[in-house]
């Protein structure tokens, strides 16, 4: 990609976020782990796969079969968005059914494009 095709980023007025303020080192830590989780390709797909559901929960048993991965090493993707507080989960009976965080989500979208800021394609 030239630098010609790259996306503009201007402000749109003047208001504080994560990215007009430096972050602390406590919170650099905990949103460089939660990316970090979020460095792997299948744990992004499935983190993509659950948000696209809209809030709605949606069963291992969905999941499993996008994969060519086993039902376990699925499982051991989806603790590890649990437990960086990407997701929640609920057992019913056999199955486990997850849902996103919007909140955490929010967090990160925060910092990748803070309020104030268009992205504006060049003409």
């Amino acid at each position: 990609m030239s630098k010609q095709d790259l996306p503009v980023i201007a402000s749109t007025g003047c208001c504080t976020t994560t990215l007009t303020t430096p972050l602390d080192a406590e919170t650099a830590v905990d949103l460089a782990a939660t990316f970090k989780t979020l460095g792997d390709p299948v744990r992004l797909r499935l983190l993509s796969l659950i948000a696209a559901a809209g809030g709605e929960e949606v069963c291992v048993c969905e999941l499993t079969p996008v994969f060519d991965l086993s039902q376990p090493t699925i499982s051991h993707h989806l603790k590890v968005l649990r437990e960086a507080g990407l997701l929640t989960s609920q057992r019913r009976a056999t199955w486990v059914y997850y849902r996103v965080v919007p909140q955490a989500l929010q967090r990160l979208s925060d910092i990748l494009a803070p309020a104030g800021l268009t992205v504006s394609t060049p003409a």
